[in-house]
């Protein structure tokens, strides 16, 4: 391609996307990436799209709330630009209530929410019965949010590249010298090297854990509960992980709602 006029460091979900925008508004866009796509954080397989809470508002809550709402358009031009799927729906949430207090405290969201969300979603809180797929709450109500959403990460980063090159984008694997204007999107181990000579660290990546099985549930909402993500996939899987490997506690969880679908031979199935 000619000299590009924006230089992209990086193909995770974040570079991509902002090569996607800028190609979009009429640039010559190069992303150069010295691995492979969605290599690092973005090549993962939970994917959970959810809002904070509706309390306590702010700019920061604001801006996210308008991404999350700003999503599906995004990603069904990425669909129709590259002609893959990326696994992105608005199926909604829900979380498990295990006290009376916090039964409250959900319940008085409810108001926030209508506030807050400007009808385009609802915060509620249901009996347990209501809803397929619940965990088990020891109040007997759960919260179920329409604003959460899911997305495949690898099949999003997947769709997203090739929706690139479709209109004109340019993908180098390996090293290649940037030119233009540069975005650097490399992930937390970009953030290191401003600090490789001094003496101060912006400190660790931290990885989480997840795994998926073969069950599918596509069409119901994700499960939060224990500080556990549950989310049926497009592709008919089940992605169950957790955001942190620093947390014993979240592991043992992990571990423990994984058995609920052993099938006693080192397999997993969708009972």
């Amino acid at each position: 391609m000619a000299t590009p006029d924006v230089t992209v460091m990086g193909a995770g979900v974040f570079g991509l996307s902002v090569a996607w925008a800028c190609l979009q508004r009429g640039a010559r866009v190069r992303v150069i990436e010295m691995r492979g796509i969605g290599a690092g954080a973005s090549g993962g397989i939970v994917g959970a799209l959810a809002p904070h809470t509706p309390e306590n508002w702010n700019a920061k809550k604001q801006f996210q709330f308008e991404s999350l709402l700003m999503a599906e358009g995004f990603w069904r031009e990425v669909e129709e630009a590259s002609g893959l799927v990326t696994g992105y729906a608005r199926t909604g949430r829900v979380q498990a209530i295990d006290s009376e207090r916090a039964l409250d405290l959900a319940t008085g969201r409810i108001e926030g929410a209508r506030r807050h969300w400007n009808g385009e979603a609802e915060w509620q809180v249901v009996p347990v019965k209501d809803l397929r797929l619940a965990p088990e709450s020891a109040t007997g109500h759960l919260i179920h949010d329409t604003l959460s959403a899911r997305i495949h990460p690898r099949m999003a980063t997947t769709a997203l590249a090739a929706a690139l090159q479709a209109k004109g984008g340019e993908i180098i694997i390996g090293e290649a010298e940037p030119s233009g204007l540069v975005v650097w999107a490399t992930g937390y181990e970009g953030l290191l090297a401003p600090f490789e000579a001094g003496q101060r660290s912006p400190g660790n990546g931290v990885k989480g854990q997840a795994l998926a099985i073969r069950w599918d549930a596509r069409d119901h909402p994700q499960v939060f509960a224990d500080g556990i993500h549950f989310v049926p996939h497009e592709d008919g899987t089940l992605a169950i992980g957790s955001t942190s490997e620093r947390d014993l506690m979240r592991q043992t969880l992990l571990m423990r709602s994984l058995t609920r679908f052993g099938c006693g031979r080192g397999e997993f199935c969708p009972q």
